[in-house]
């Protein structure tokens, strides 16, 4: 049953007065399930990059707001230099309502119909528009059968049938099991277990791609460096990098 735009709103209306959730962060009633575990007066608190944003142009580290608007394609915060990614991007700040989105993310595959229409609108924006197939950072398949699903494929096989373009799972493939290890680690410690820990099976597929790398969150960005790296290696002609936030360390020095 195809369901009109209204009778949607009405199903989300019931659902809710049927089986209401308190906000995670206010505790207050989530008004529609399409926020999530959220309610909605917390998202308009959340910090969303817009299309406007100043930030570095490669890794998208946000910057002084009061940059001159025809001056913003050219900040560069001069520390992703070396990083092998074409261009980094984020739906906002890994704090408040995102925050939460990703923890909902990582326990159940599911992404809600706000936070895909945030991840669609970050995805068409340039550089990002020029895809042409969506990637998603794989897990180790340990990691994976632990967990059951991969919360960056959820991301990424939303934006493929919204963006209708091709959904690429099998290419880009993890060797090496390192997630547990990572937490506390500095940047550099980061990096160094993720080194190697990446491996393209399927190099035709993945040759003179602008491949959109898809992740749930970029920290220090060295798991997306270790997948681009990989990927460029194979034959990619670029590697353009989404995650649903980006942790809230750092910014362009005015």
């Amino acid at each position: 049953m195809i369901l009109t735009n209204g009778a949607r709103f009405l199903y989300d209306c019931v659902l809710t007065l049927t089986y209401p959730q308190a906000c995670a962060l206010c505790a207050r009633s989530v008004e529609q399930r399409k926020f999530g575990v959220v309610c909605e007066a917390c998202w308009q608190q959340a910090r969303i990059f817009a299309a406007d944003e100043t930030i570095c142009w490669k890794c998208g580290l946000p910057g002084p707001a009061e940059i001159a608007l025809e001056f913003r394609d050219q900040v560069r915060c001069l520390r992703c230099d070396s990083e092998p990614f074409t261009a980094a991007r984020a739906v906002g700040l890994y704090e408040g309502a995102l925050h939460e989105a990703v923890l909902m993310l990582k326990r159940q595959p599911h992404l809600p119909a706000y936070v895909e229409e945030l991840v669609v609108a970050a995805a068409m924006r340039q550089p990002l528009n020029a895809s042409t197939v969506i990637m998603p950072v794989p897990l180790h398949p340990k990691r994976l059968r632990s967990r059951g699903f991969n919360q960056a494929a959820v991301i990424a096989e939303a934006l493929s049938k919204r963006l209708r373009l091709p959904l690429d799972e099998v290419s880009l493939a993890r060797v090496s099991a390192t997630d547990k290890y990572r937490a506390g680690l500095d940047a550099k410690g980061r990096r160094d277990t993720v080194a190697g820990a990446f491996t393209v099976r399927h190099t035709k597929l993945v040759a003179a791609e602008d491949i959109l790398l898809v992740d749930d969150v970029f920290t220090t960005g060295a798991t997306v460096s270790a997948c681009a790296e990989a990927l460029i290696e194979a034959g990619a002609r670029s590697v353009y990098v989404l995650t649903l936030a980006r942790a809230a360390k750092g910014q362009i020095a005015t």
